[in-house]
């Protein structure tokens, strides 16, 4: 063989398949599209989100660079994907939360859930999501406390119930009353941080679609699943668009049941995916006695996504059979 060919003949691992995305350029669009969402919470729940925000980024960033330098291990903070983490659970606390207990979060979503499990690639479920349970579990008393929005009517309280928690000990009517879905669409209600605000996660969900970032077969399946069950279960379709427009569906659906690592890679598993989500959030929240569910049917699908890609795997490939 010619030895001026001998270098075009390399044989290397895969990917093969060139784009413009890498990992930095991924994690840093999908930071763009939650831009429209901080902006909004900052403005309904004021300056603090700004600080949880920027606390709950440098944590999870200096978590990674540390760990990195004691295993000496190349720096991957350049990767974006642990401010990204931290930026989605400050999404996923109120905007009181105490900055210590956030911290205590990063950590154990960063050292515990991504990095002893080999680092970016290679955990099993979503980092941000278990730290949200995680803080749950933990925190209950400071992560069921929601900060009245700056342009709440009551005047004489600085803090209130989600729309979910009145769903919870109320009626439907009772609910829809209390929090219309002009206000759910706008934000005007208490709730996590980067979830109150539906318009905004719409807006960047629909940038990530455009962008190819995401497929939407994940979102539509969650969304869409949410969206029947509770017309079904409430014979009411205002009802059935505050329940997707409530609690975190669109926060999960567009931001965190569409990781790349934790979800199937196929687009029959994404499907199942998605449905699961859907389904196990409406199980929760109908009948359940924590009012919301996306956080726990996010984690559950995770732990399925193993065997969602081995049955879709033999599905599209076919299985092979023993010859007698």
């Amino acid at each position: 063989m010619d030895k001026k060919f001998h270098k075009n003949l390399v044989v290397s691992s895969a990917p093969h398949i060139v784009t413009e995305y890498d990992t930095t350029r991924l994690m840093g669009t999908v930071m763009l599209a939650l831009l429209p969402s901080l902006i909004a919470s900052t403005y309904i729940f004021g300056a603090r989100v700004l600080l949880l925000t920027a606390v709950c980024v440098i944590a999870s960033v200096g978590f990674e660079w540390v760990y990195n330098l004691i295993t000496k291990k190349k720096q991957t903070i350049g990767d974006l994907s642990a401010a990204l983490t931290g930026l989605l659970i400050a999404f996923n606390v109120p905007s009181n939360f105490p900055l210590w207990q956030a911290v205590i979060g990063c950590f154990f979503a960063i050292i515990i859930v991504k990095q002893l499990y080999g680092g970016l690639g290679k955990n099993f479920v979503n980092p941000a999501i278990t730290a949200r349970i995680f803080l749950f579990i933990s925190f209950a008393s400071t992560m069921s406390t929601w900060p009245l929005p700056r342009m709440a009517a009551t005047a004489d309280a600085t803090t209130g119930a989600t729309p979910l928690g009145v769903l919870a000990e109320g009626s439907s009517t009772e609910a829809l009353a209390q929090f219309g879905l002009k206000d759910m669409l706008l934000g005007f209600s208490g709730g996590s941080t980067g979830e109150v605000c539906a318009l905004a996660l719409i807006i960047g969900g629909v940038f990530l679609i455009w962008k190819k970032v995401i497929s939407p077969i994940i979102p539509c399946a969650f969304i869409g699943t949410v969206f029947v069950i509770a017309l079904i279960t409430t014979q009411s379709i205002t009802m059935a668009i505050w329940h997707v427009l409530a609690g975190g569906v669109l926060l999960g659906a567009f931001f965190m049941a569409t990781d790349y690592v934790t979800t199937p890679k196929l687009p029959m598993g994404q499907l199942i995916f998605g449905i699961g989500c859907g389904l196990i959030t409406m199980v929760i929240r109908l009948w359940g006695s924590y009012p919301e569910g996306v956080s726990f049917s996010i984690l559950l699908m995770n732990i399925c996504v193993p065997l969602i890609n081995n049955f879709t795997y033999k599905y599209y490939c076919g299985g092979g059979k023993n010859e007698k």
